[in-house]
């Protein structure tokens, strides 16, 4: 079967999802962005539910703009045995929403009141445990565990 591997196709391709392909690509999602710190530690209320219609939808409050995030699942879900990644826009994306499709599976993404990654970075006292755990930055400044912890 090696062969005639093909890279996903669409949910409207005609043909029917599986079960197993659908919670696949859920999977692949979900560990993408829980392999994110700066997204996990941003975003408040990050919620998901399935749609009627084969689809998966993922909602957050706060953090970065939908299109962000999307570029970042373009990114990270991979599969080193096809060439092509497995994400593709469904829709242009934008601060509140984007549409993909992750091998076939449609994921619509929404952000409710999004400040943006640029923004959450240079957010003064915002705690990044990065941050905190970079020790090859040496500073007279207090380093952030100091300050969490208030020494």
């Amino acid at each position: 079967m090696r062969g005639s591997r093909r890279a996903w196709g669409a949910a409207s391709d005609g043909e029917p999802v599986s079960d197993a392909r659908w919670f696949e690509a859920f999977g692949r999602v979900m560990a993408a962005l829980a392999s994110e710190a700066d997204f996990i530690d941003s975003c408040r209320d990050l919620t998901w539910w399935r749609g009627a219609d084969q689809s998966w939808h993922i909602e957050w409050r706060d953090g970065p703009f939908a299109s962000e995030v999307a570029a970042l699942l373009d990114e990270h879900v991979r599969d080193p045995d096809l060439p092509d990644g497995l994400v593709t826009s469904a829709g242009p994306g934008s601060r509140a929403s984007a549409m993909l499709d992750v091998m076939g599976v449609r994921f619509e993404l929404r952000a409710i009141d999004p400040l943006g990654r640029a923004r959450l970075q240079a957010r003064p006292g915002f705690w990044r445990l990065a941050e905190a755990l970079d020790t090859t930055r040496r500073t007279n400044a207090r380093q952030p565990w100091e300050e969490l912890l208030g020494g």
